[in-house]
């Protein structure tokens, strides 16, 4: 019996009108289509094979059939076949000369045939037992052959049957993970769609915030259309689900380069500070300031400001006023540029307590932070710049100075890069601290940036978690018990007027060195010399007493001084000893 053919194909569904595939289901419809071919490909062949089959079965039963007649019967004339043999052969012809005909019909014929086979007797061959016996014994044979096709004919069906629920399982299969692949696209799309038009409402927004002045509010009507709001919850709270290059690019896109930064909240309208420069009345569109080109010294043409409102005791504190804020830009072509702040009385600048000074040729580029007392600069601390951001060369840079109970703290573009431990107390009662760009270095060389903005308020501590990795945190800044600065001394050259500076320091301070005398370093090309007494006490007594004829300061002791004193005296500490003031101090 001839199975039915299942159209698989009319089981899919259409889909909807004006619907375009994207690529990806373009991909799998034709991964669908190459599976089709394929399966009609197995069909064919399969089809193919049976046929192969079948005519091998024919070939068989022509050589079955000539080997039941008589040898003398050679000749071939099929009028010695009984009809029914006539019509068996007729019937296998037929079947081999039509290969198109369907696999059931040519077992039905095959199955005709050896029934016709068994009941015909051969001509002239019924007067011999033996020949019966072996017509009986050839048709139980044929009869169980006959059982056995039926057999295989009824299994060959019912394998079909399960071929075909197999296949119907896997394209069903097949096309529920399609139709989801659909559905998960066009969802795909329509959230995409979504967030396309919440970012040209976000971008509309962020346009009116740029059109927006300080103070003034701007008619959104004239912006253009009006934004209408998608259903679906805040606006912030989708951005934090969903982000986009808009978003990411955003703070960008909204600080100008002359600006700070919207997180920063240093604005005008900001009530914990104020905008220092430019000024309220500028009317200028984009002010600015840099150093003089044609200055010959610091303070020709260099800005200065007052950082009113500062109190010594709050800001160690993290109270009052004690943020700096500068955005500023330094060319590619600059060498250096510096600031100082000083405190009050600062005598143009004579003292100051923090200095902040990039220089970008200067041993492959550092940053230097260093205060001055009396005109001498003290140890500075030098950052390489290959560890901070970028400064020459940027459209603009946003430095914060924060001043706390340890120090200045410096941090650019957001990065924790310096401290400067103070050096000098912070001025105790509430007054004000003094900002200076100066216009050149301390030898005329000219100084080249541009200065944008200034602000100055307070800001919460901004310095946290370990600082192990800041430089110049945790130094040892204290003033050496022992040694002594000698500044203001006419400037030498060559290595004997090196030695005549040595032996005149050493005849001055000769009372203050002990039994051994005292220790005088002279740099080469200097205006400075070091002299080490016997004790602290005879550093005030030298101090006190010798004021009149050289310009005196404790000199800073080292790092390395300060990790030699203590090894010392952790050494005398385990051995039991007393430290003794003449031996280090």
């Amino acid at each position: 019996m001839a199975s039915k053919k299942v159209d698989v194909d009319s089981m899919i569904l259409p889909l909807p009108e004006g619907f375009s595939l994207t690529e990806q289901e373009q991909s799998l419809v034709d991964l669908y289509a190459t599976i089709k071919r394929y399966e009609k490909e197995a069909a064919r062949l399969k089809e193919k094979a049976a046929l192969d089959r079948l005519a091998a079965d024919n070939e068989l039963y022509k050589s079955q059939l000539s080997g039941t007649t008589k040898p003398e019967d050679d000749d071939g004339d099929e009028n010695d076949l009984s009809p029914s043999a006539r019509g068996e052969t007729e019937s296998s012809t037929a079947v081999s000369l039509d290969p198109g005909s369907t696999t059931t019909t040519a077992k039905k014929t095959k199955r005709r045939g050896k029934k016709g086979k068994r009941v015909t007797p051969v001509a002239g061959g019924g007067g011999n037992d033996e020949e019966d016996d072996a017509g009986a014994a050839s048709e139980v044979e044929e009869s169980s052959e006959e059982d056995d096709l039926v057999d295989s004919d009824e299994e060959e069906t019912a394998e079909n049957k399960e071929e075909l629920e197999r296949r119907r399982k896997r394209r069903e299969q097949k096309l529920a993970k399609l139709r989801h692949s659909v559905e998960v696209a066009h969802q795909s799309a329509q959230e995409k769609a979504a967030e396309e038009a919440l970012q040209r409402e976000k971008e509309e927004v962020l346009r009116a915030q740029h059109l927006q002045e300080d103070g003034d509010v701007v008619n959104l009507d004239s912006l253009g259309p009006a934004l209408k709001k998608r259903a679906g919850g805040d606006i912030d709270a989708r951005d934090k689900k969903k982000s986009s290059l808009i978003s990411k690019l955003e703070e960008t896109a909204a600080t100008p380069p002359h600006d700070f930064s919207q997180k920063l909240e240093m604005g005008r309208a900001n009530l914990s500070g104020s905008v220092l420069f430019p000024p309220p009345d500028q009317s200028t569109k984009l002010p600015s300031w840099s150093p003089p080109p044609d200055a010959t010294s610091a303070n020709d043409g260099a800005f200065d400001v007052e950082l009113k409102e500062f109190d010594g005791n709050q800001a160690a504190h993290g109270f009052g006023n004690n943020t700096l804020a500068i955005k500023f830009m330094a060319p590619a072509d600059s060498s250096r540029f510096s600031f100082n702040i000083s405190a009050p009385n600062h005598s143009d600048f004579f003292d100051v307590l923090f200095h902040f000074n990039p220089r970008q040729h200067q041993r492959g580029g550092q940053l230097v932070v260093n205060d001055k007392q009396e005109g001498i600069w003290g140890h500075a601390v030098a950052v390489p710049l290959s560890q901070i951001p970028i400064i020459f060369g940027q459209t603009s840079c946003t430095l914060v100075i924060q001043v706390n109970g340890e120090g200045f703290d410096v941090f650019l573009e957001g990065q924790h890069v310096a401290r400067l431990e103070h050096r000098k107390g912070l001025p105790s009662k509430k007054g004000s601290l003094f900002l200076q760009f100066p216009s050149t270095d301390d030898y005329g060389s000219p100084e080249s940036w541009r200065v944008f903005k200034v602000w100055w308020g307070h800001k919460p501590i901004m310095a946290s978690g370990a600082l192990s990795g800041v430089a110049g945190a945790n130094i040892y800044s204290a003033l050496h018990p022992r040694k002594l600065f000698v500044s203001g001394l006419s400037r030498i050259h060559t290595e004997p007027e090196v030695d005549l500076r040595r032996a005149e320091l050493e005849r001055a301070f000769r009372t203050y060195g002990g039994a051994q005398g005292c220790t005088v370093a002279v740099p080469t090309n200097s205006t400075f010399a070091f002299v080490e007494v016997e004790s602290s006490r005879q550093a005030d007594l030298a101090l006190s007493q010798m004021q009149s004829t050289y310009r005196l300061n404790r000199a800073r002791r080292s790092r390395h001084e300060a990790l030699q004193d203590e090894r010392a005296a952790a050494e005398a500490t385990k051995e039991g000893k007393v430290k003794e003031s003449s031996e280090w101090d």
